[in-house]
């Protein structure tokens, strides 16, 4: 049995992450602030399956009091730490960018930094595909230059696989950052573009489109996601290693095909409502995912139509028939 340390945990990928991991037979301790960026209901829903297990253990607390997390530590160490907390979004960063240094640089500095404390030298850092910014040259490989972000958001990642690289380099922690493409599945947050349209649909509401729905984007599912976390975990375990590694489903869909799958998985119509594109929205991403492949032995298996369906059969179950309660 592994102990293993998940920031996050009652997100959308966190939660996801923890039950795979209590499903395998690890201990984990799962930290969350449950920022009020969305309804907590949702959040501590997340986390019912987990709180079963006795194995499961959630700390709330924030990353950027450096006594919360000590004191995380100060109860046993952990073999691994999986670090997804962090203030999440392109857009809402460019309103609020000091709230996403604070949280992703201060916060990840401080998880850092007790780690070296305490002796834990085993990370897997969870970066975005926004690093890349507009890059031109596609598919985007690990390698490519990213050093023009065009988002807080963005930039504080960048920033944070650079601050995981001097633990490594001075340190000799065992890191591998994952730049995460535009996840999308059960749990997913509700602003995100999959849940916000499909909200939309079934209430016969108009969905905003911004341009005119060229727009490309790499949905990468759920199951595919948290395979390929649990196989950096593993990774990071096993070797002394410091690498970005690119976790996606390397085929992008405009958003005008979107819509189109969304509206055959709901059986509804949609109304389109035009909008420009908003500072901080990139044009495409698109993974080039070989190294994950060699590393991990990474293979998404979930396309954009079985995903959607997977997708719209929880929110009917879940969302519409039983929704939360604050």
């Amino acid at each position: 049995m592994r102990r293993v340390l998940v920031t996050g945990a009652a997100g959308f990928i966190g939660s996801w992450l923890t039950e795979r991991l209590l499903e395998r037979g690890d201990e984990v301790v799962g930290l969350d602030n449950f920022d009020p960026f969305y309804d907590r209901a949702l959040k501590e829903r997340n986390l019912e399956t987990a709180r079963g297990n006795p194995a499961f253990r959630i700390v709330e607390g924030d990353l950027r009091n450096r006594s919360h997390v000590s004191a995380l530590f100060s109860d046993g160490g952990f073999d691994a730490v999986m670090h997804l907390a962090a203030k999440a979004g392109v857009r809402p960063s460019l309103a609020d960018p000091a709230a996403y240094y604070e949280t992703n640089l201060i916060g990840t500095s401080n998880l850092l930094e007790v780690m070296r404390e305490t002796g834990c030298q085993r990370l897997v850092f969870a970066s975005s595909s926004s690093v890349y910014g507009n890059n031109r040259k596609v598919p985007f490989h690990e390698d490519d230059r990213v050093d023009a972000p065009i988002s807080p958001y963005a930039a504080t990642k960048k920033a944070g696989e650079e601050l995981c690289h001097v633990y490594h380099a001075v340190h000799g922690f065992s890191i591998l950052a994952l730049r995460f493409f535009t996840a999308y599945g059960p749990r997913q947050r509700p602003e995100m573009a999959i849940h916000a349209f499909t909200r939309r649909l079934f209430a016969g509401e108009p969905i905003p489109v911004f341009g005119d729905g060229s727009m490309e984007r790499d949905f990468t599912y759920i199951d595919d996601v948290v395979d390929g976390v649990v196989s950096a975990l593993d990774h990071v375990l096993m070797t002394q290693t410091f690498d970005i590694v690119n976790l996606g489903e390397s085929e992008p869909i405009r958003l005008s095909r979107l819509v189109s799958a969304l509206e055959r998985a709901t059986g509804r119509e949609a109304t389109i409502d035009r909008r420009q594109v908003p500072p901080g929205d990139v044009d495409r991403t698109f993974a080039d995912v070989s190294r994950a492949r060699r590393l991990l032995g990474y293979e998404p298996r979930v396309g954009i139509e079985e995903g959607l369906r997977r997708f719209v059969d929880w929110y009917r179950r879940v969302i519409l028939e039983q929704p939360p309660t604050t």
